[in-house]
């Protein structure tokens, strides 16, 4: 089963960083949160990754054609007149991945709709490259696979700026809006499960995935919400990056759960 992870997006708020890579990119404990992300799945058995790149998407492309390089020992050795190279010891994780451009200015609906082709007629994971979470992936796929819906969103209770969600007591999504100052959580907090009609609610480039798709999922009881009760947090600026790279200097971060 393929996990999808959007990583085109600016980052602006992140600051000075996110001139220099994606900010996916911008590296926790000396490797990009993307890895993190990745690692997430991987504990659980997924391996097989699309990522929907845009914004320098020459430097996702990079990192992982060295990869393997940089995770393994390596013998070059010049001494016939050419350049063999041997690996050992490599600790490189046993993962599937593509790098698609789907475009500078695309939005995140439209970035989804690109990768149809990768995808195919199956269901798929589907999360931002920007956020942790310690969600087991398994348990998520479980309670998607039970009620048949189009679309399982994992919603956390964090009185953070996201996206709304009114979660009816089946556990039903009946509306998704943006939060506004008298609003409380449960939140989106991505790390979904889309069946392939998903693709069919996408118009286009320029479709945002918060907006139309998700609500009208919504309001057709297409959305269903999968309450995560331990800890997500996104890493949209300075002060979220800090917090987040002292939780893994005192070897406290939630999140790594492969560990």
């Amino acid at each position: 089963m393929k996990v999808v992870i959007l990583a085109g997006g600016f980052g602006t708020r992140i600051g000075e960083e996110s001139r220099l890579r994606p900010k996916p990119m911008i590296e926790l404990g000396g490797m990009p949160i993307l890895w993190h992300v990745m690692k997430l799945y991987s504990h659980y058995g997924f391996n097989d990754f699309v990522i929907c790149a845009g914004y320098k998407q020459e430097i996702v492309k990079q990192w992982f054609a060295d990869y393997f390089l940089n995770r393994s020992d390596v013998t070059f050795d010049f001494s016939g007149g050419k350049c063999d190279t041997v690996f050992h010891n490599s600790s490189c994780d046993p993962w599937r991945v593509t790098v698609v451009d789907t475009g500078l200015n695309t939005m995140t609906g439209g970035r989804i709709k690109r990768i149809q082709k990768y995808v195919g007629d199956e269901p798929f994971f589907m999360t931002y490259g920007d956020g942790v979470c310690d969600v087991n992936v398994k348990k998520l796929l479980e309670f998607h696979r039970s009620h048949g819906k189009f679309a399982t969103l994992t919603a956390v209770k964090l009185g953070q700026d996201k996206g709304v969600l009114n979660i009816g007591g089946d556990n039903a999504v009946k509306s998704f809006r943006e939060k506004n100052l008298v609003d409380a959580p449960p939140i989106n907090a991505g790390f979904m499960v889309l069946e392939p009609k998903v693709f069919d609610y996408i118009d286009g480039d320029m479709t945002s995935f918060e907006k139309e798709p998700l609500e009208r999922l919504a309001n057709e009881g297409q959305l269903m919400s999968y309450v995560h009760t331990g800890f997500w947090q996104c890493m949209d600026n300075t002060r979220e990056k800090e917090m987040l790279e002292q939780l893994l200097v005192k070897n406290a971060a939630p999140w790594k759960v492969w560990e």
